[in-house]
């Protein structure tokens, strides 16, 4: 049978639990996923080089790694010809692209040090969500920025991050679609702290200074993401889960939700239906944490079939802005991408192929065995018939076929870098 007749009777089997194939895959289509430009290089970026730094680490040197600006561009359009739906861009301030002997360090970062990256976007109809980058770099000191007693380094990291506010405004300007810029610290304590006000007190400080500034709202999406505990800081974490989601509703910007930046046994699935009744737009970082904040490559698994359906079941396609968060550097970059990108697209897709109104139904009513009974028996409805067609409609691989073409690049362009 060709693609399209196992989709057609696919699409059958699904319409008799009242689920309709092709608007699910029309709006899969559409829910923008954000490719974040860290996978291809390992998090080294252009600014600096040297190990990383500050609660940042890579394991594994499999060759090939992009280096510089043009080796990324062409690593992720690889990337974009095998996976489906709209997909977004997002950067690093690191990743700043200098003219020849020019230089700017984070503090005076300005427009101009993006625009190959808005151009590489705009060619492309993507739209750019932004980091500010606190990590390995000097102005680090003892792994503190925001929150740090010196008030030279608080000074230097504010105006890193104000910087990143009117660069994440020309983002939204020249591509046309709002910057999710997220702002995340790897303040803390490697050991239990004698206290644990004044560093957060800081940080509040400093975020308001951030803040001050003027911008477009409605262009810049600030966002502030927690982390439990990291390298280096196993005790204590300024940017606390507490601390953010108090700040972000009390400031009116977005919460940022890391799926690996809490206590091994918490998930983010069940947090985002919360968070959703107390924030207009929150914001997640999708990742796939083993037994830490590991970044593993994101795979179709339950917890990320569970955060696709809450943003699906609850209508709130528009409201989450989903970015991917993970960077292996022990096999092919393009194929981590790849796997990341459409494990993602995938779970979205799988949501959308779920009877959710039905199954919300009979748990109003209490009908609680239909609602396992249902929940299990979709598990074998033939959803990759309906996943190929979908790869199929968007002019991208299907099935593993997509690993040939890793495998060709690989052999064309990866094995000939440095």
């Amino acid at each position: 049978m060709t693609v399209k007749e196992r989709y057609e009777s696919a699409k059958e089997i699904y319409s008799r639990m009242g689920v309709d194939a092709e608007k699910a895959i029309e709006a899969a289509k559409k829910i923008p996923v954000s490719m974040h430009c860290w996978q291809g290089d390992d998090v080294i970026g252009f600014d600096q080089r040297g190990a990383l730094s500050g609660g940042i680490q890579t394991t594994g040197n499999y060759p090939g790694k992009a280096g510089t600006p043009e080796e990324l561009m062409a690593d992720m359009d690889k990337v974009l010809t095998l996976v489906p739906g709209k997909t977004k861009l997002n950067l690093h301030a690191s990743y700043a692209i200098f003219k020849d002997g020019e230089f700017a360090d984070r503090d005076a970062l300005e427009s101009g040090h993006f625009s190959r990256w808005a151009e590489f976007a705009k060619k492309r109809n993507m739209g750019i969500d932004f980091n500010p980058t606190m990590f390995s770099h000097p102005m680090v000191k003892d792994n503190l920025t925001l929150s740090s007693p010196d008030p030279e380094v608080r000074a230097f990291w504010i105006r890193h991050c104000q910087a990143c506010i009117r660069i994440s405004q020309y983002f939204a300007e020249e591509t046309g679609q709002p910057c999710v810029m997220n702002i995340w610290i790897p303040d803390g304590y490697k050991d239990i702290p004698a206290d644990r006000l004044t560093p957060r007190k800081r940080f509040m400080e400093s975020l308001d200074e951030i803040l001050s500034i003027p911008y477009d709202k409605e262009k810049v999406l600030v966002c502030l993401e927690s982390k439990v505990f990291g390298i280096g800081m196993e005790s204590y974490t300024t940017g606390s889960s507490e601390f953010t989601i108090n700040y972000a509703a009390s400031r009116g910007i977005l919460p940022l939700m890391d799926n690996g930046h809490y206590h091994p046994t918490e998930v983010v699935s069940d947090k985002i239906s919360s968070m959703l009744l107390f924030f207009d737009k929150i914001a997640l970082h999708v990742t796939r944490p083993v037994r830490w904040d590991s970044d593993h490559v994101v795979l179709f698994d339950d917890e990320t079939r569970e955060i696709a359906k809450e943003i699906v079941r609850n209508d709130a396609a528009d409201r989450v802005m989903i970015g991917l968060d993970f960077f292996d550097a022990s096999i092919n970059r393009i194929a981590a991408w790849t796997v990341g990108m459409r494990s993602f697209r995938k779970a979205l897709l799988y949501a959308l192929l779920t009877p959710n109104e039905k199954l919300k139904q009979l748990q109003e009513e209490g009908r609680l065995t239909e609602v396992m009974m249902i929940q299990e028996e979709m598990k074998t409805y033939p959803f990759g018939d309906v996943w190929d067609y979908f790869c199929e409609n968007c002019g991208v691989p299907v099935r593993e076929d997509w690993y040939r073409d890793v495998k060709d690049y690989e052999a064309e362009v990866l094995s000939k870098r440095n």
